[in-house]
């Protein structure tokens, strides 16, 4: 059954999200209030890079399912179902997160919603705030009860995200057990195709959908942690990170996946997530119930200036050399350079005297903003030539693929740090490089 929604926020979470519902058959459109980002998207444009997005947003802009508007009112008075994608982003200054836009969409929609309606939240927010929400929908429409609030967290994965709107591998919709309305009824007509095909469908309370997404974060992180943790300690005792988590990763309790020791993870969710849940348990009085998040955070960052460490064994002295950093995104298959580790790993090399030159398959124009100091190139030739060292940053599959050969000629001194521990080692130490990976035997 078709439904009329309405996503609030167009960013990588809203607009994948709209564009999602559109192709699952529902009439749709999008909100934001910045008229050049809703010009774009109603243009077919995606303002950012995620693999299979663009193509699903020209099918359906051109459609008719899917459009985009700054006016709120217009929106409030299309659609039945309301979807809130917009950021909270970590406050200056502080772990805690920043609600300034999500408090934004529900003070100006609700006081539109003139009959029954049902906004379902997507935002990771602090647990407790769809409570207040719901309780501010309550008291600013017109409807009054009749305008429900939930909370539906997204799990999104940058690279995947389409294949993870369109075919989920879970689905969480928390409500009030007090007043749980017809949300659950809402969301089951939403998600009718997944649900069709098994996709768990999971009902909790308001307060467990908030914490779902924060703690798979927080998990996540913890393990990226853990496995750089070891790696330091594998560089103490000669042993190879790679091999002890092939290891150990045959263990089905543990698993192989996020077990890659490296620069540590980044981007827009995973880094303030976890800061913003610590900040959220001092204020519920079980702060030390998350101060192991703290190490896992630091441990994180230790991993980038182990990164310029490494360098200056490799190159005695930084000032004057010549640094070919091939990553600027936080992952592959995206754009994004939010606390990016490999533009950060990037620019304290340049702050430390060298001369560095970025390549990036998709950031290079995001990265420029940041660190506009620094030389961006379009390919790994441009980005290796005269070269003293090289670093491999982030794991693109074209970076994984170079021939240690070809490449070896570009370069002025065949010297290589594996910042993803991505490169086939042996096959880059054959070719004549001194190589060094994170928490691996060096050449």
């Amino acid at each position: 059954m078709s439904e009329r929604i309405s996503v609030f926020g167009t960013g990588y979470l809203g607009a994948t999200h709209a564009a999602g519902m559109a192709e699952l058959g529902h009439e749709v459109i999008g909100v934001d209030i910045d008229p050049e980002k809703v010009a774009r998207l109603s243009n077919g444009e995606v303002p950012f890079f995620e693999p299979g997005l663009p193509e699903l947003l020209r099918k359906h802009v051109d459609s008719g399912r899917l459009r985009f508007t700054t006016d709120a009112r217009e929106a409030a008075e299309f659609a039945d179902v309301h979807f809130i994608g917009v950021g909270t982003p970590q406050k200056k200054g502080e772990y805690a997160a920043d609600m300034t836009f999500v408090d934004a969409v529900i003070e100006t929609l609700a006081p539109l919603l003139t009959r029954p309606a049902t906004i379902l939240g997507k935002s990771t927010v602090p647990v407790g705030t769809a409570a207040r929400l719901a309780a501010r929908v309550r008291e600013l429409a017109p409807v009054g009860d009749d305008a429900q609030l939930g909370w539906n967290p997204e799990f999104l994965r940058e690279g995947f995200a389409v294949e993870d709107t369109l075919r989920p591998d879970r689905l969480v919709v928390g409500v009030d057990p007090a007043n749980p309305g017809r949300i659950e009824e809402v969301a089951r007509r939403v998600y009718a195709e997944a649900i069709e095909r098994d996709t768990p469908f999971l009902v909790t309370d308001l307060a467990t959908a908030e914490l779902v997404k924060v703690s798979a974060n927080a998990f996540l992180a913890t393990k990226i942690s853990f496995i750089n943790a070891i790696a330091e300690v594998c560089e103490a005792t000669g042993a190879d990170v790679v091999d002890l988590a092939d290891a150990i990763g045959h263990d089905a309790r543990i698993g192989r996946k996020f077990l890659g020791a490296g620069l540590g993870f980044g981007g827009g969710c995973l880094p303030k997530d976890i800061r913003a849940f610590m900040a959220r348990a001092g204020e519920l009085g079980v702060d030390q119930a998350l101060t192991f998040l703290r190490e896992v955070d630091g441990v994180n960052m230790r991993r980038r200036e182990h990164v310029i460490s490494l360098a200056g064994e490799l190159m005695g002295d930084l000032p004057g050399t010549r640094v070919a950093v091939l990553g600027a995104a936080f992952k592959p298959n995206s754009d994004d350079i939010r606390d990016s580790p490999a533009l950060d790993v990037a620019g304290k090399l340049h702050l430390q005297g060298a001369t560095v030159t970025v390549h990036d398959p998709e950031a290079n124009a995001n990265a420029k903003k940041v660190w506009p100091t620094l030389t961006y190139v379009d390919n790994v030739e441009d980005a290796c030539r005269d070269a003293d060292l090289v670093v491999v940053a982030t794991e693109w599959t074209q970076f994984r693929e170079l021939d240690p050969t070809a490449v070896k000629d570009m370069v002025k001194h065949a010297r290589v740090i594996d910042g993803r521990n991505c490169l086939p080692a042996q096959a880059w130490i054959d070719a004549g490089w001194t190589y060094r990976g994170m928490g691996r035997l060096a050449s």
